[in-house]
């Protein structure tokens, strides 16, 4: 079956990556003699505007028994932040539109839990190759107190994760880092500045018809597949293609422990500690009443006190 590519380009993703990537892609499509239409985006928000429009209008979902002599297929290229965006646009599409996806963002760690290269031409040719879409887990959640609803790839933190998120976001560095390929360096300024301000704070945890609270959570991560920050290792043995949940804790502790504890992250043996708390579940239920910032990947949603649900759904995504 042919294909007709639909890309939805953000030329600012990972300070100009996103332009460089689709300068390629668009080469090796034209050589490739592939049917292409782009999309550029020019304004925050405005690759949902663009998937939407898409969805109502030309792109259709996936079965095996389709009889068509092209099928549609849209193409992300951007960050952890636009392909969220996109999948939330979807949402109230069918669930078997699939995605393809081109990485051009600093961290990448959706591409990276699941396995899609993060160098352009390998992610294109992976996308080239594939003849079906793989079924991939992503979390959904629904926020009580501002009745709030939506979906993410890589992770929603609570706390310190978010702190750190929004320090990121909005540090001058980044960009700069970013134009020599050293994004991540930018977040891990930012850890270093958010650990000396963030406080502990009072969290409640149901999972498994069981009550959990913690006086002074310090991190609260749930994710669907091993990093955060652009690599970091948060959860190692989570895994994007089961419908399970992982949620990390850590509790604040001294300025010591806390470096111990990323030595440890570092090497993965971060569950080694008894200030690192581990959980799997299919569902989670987290109640903070103190406000913290809260992000979902990457994506500030504000400072606020929190009762936030968390599951997961299947989507469909072309690589």
């Amino acid at each position: 079956m042919k294909k007709h590519f639909y890309l939805v380009i953000n030329e600012n993703a990972g300070s100009g990556t996103g332009r460089k990537a689709a300068d390629k892609i668009i080469k090796q499509l034209q050589t490739a003699n592939i049917d292409y239409t782009t999309f550029y985006t020019d304004h925050a928000g405005h690759e949902i505007e663009i998937v939407q429009n898409l969805a109502q209008t030309t792109l259709i979902s996936w079965n095996t028994e389709l009889d068509i002599e092209t099928f549609p297929l849209l193409v992300v290229l951007g960050g952890d932040g636009t392909l969220h965006s996109v999948l939330n646009a979807l949402d109230s599409f069918d669930s078997k539109i699939p995605i393809g996806y081109i990485p051009c963002g600093s961290g990448n760690d959706f591409a990276r839990g699941v396995g899609i290269a993060r160098q352009t031409e390998k992610a294109f040719f992976q996308l080239l190759k594939a003849e079906v879409p793989q079924e991939i887990q992503i979390i959904t959640y629904a926020e009580a107190i501002q009745d709030e609803v939506g979906l993410a790839v890589n992770n929603i933190g609570i706390g310190l994760d978010a702190a750190i998120v929004n320090a990121a976001n909005t540090s001058a560095s980044k960009s700069t880092l970013n134009k020599f390929n050293m994004g991540s360096l930018s977040y891990i300024f930012s850890i270093l500045k958010v650990l000396f301000t963030q406080k502990g704070f009072p969290i409640l945890v149901e999972i498994n018809g069981k009550s959990l609270e913690f006086d002074r959570a310090f991190l609260c991560t749930v994710t669907k597949h091993p990093y955060f920050g652009g690599g970091v290792p948060i959860a190692p043995v989570a895994d994007p293609r089961k419908p399970v949940l992982d949620f990390v804790l850590v509790e604040r502790i001294n300025l010591f422990k806390i470096f111990w504890l990323i030595l440890l992250l570092i090497q993965k043996k971060q569950m080694k500690s008894k200030y690192f708390h581990h959980f799997q579940s299919s569902k989670f239920r987290i109640v903070s009443t103190v406000p913290q910032y809260v992000h979902a990947d990457g994506e500030i949603l504000g400072k606020r006190s929190t009762d936030i649900s968390f599951g997961t759904e299947t989507r469909l995504f072309w690589f």
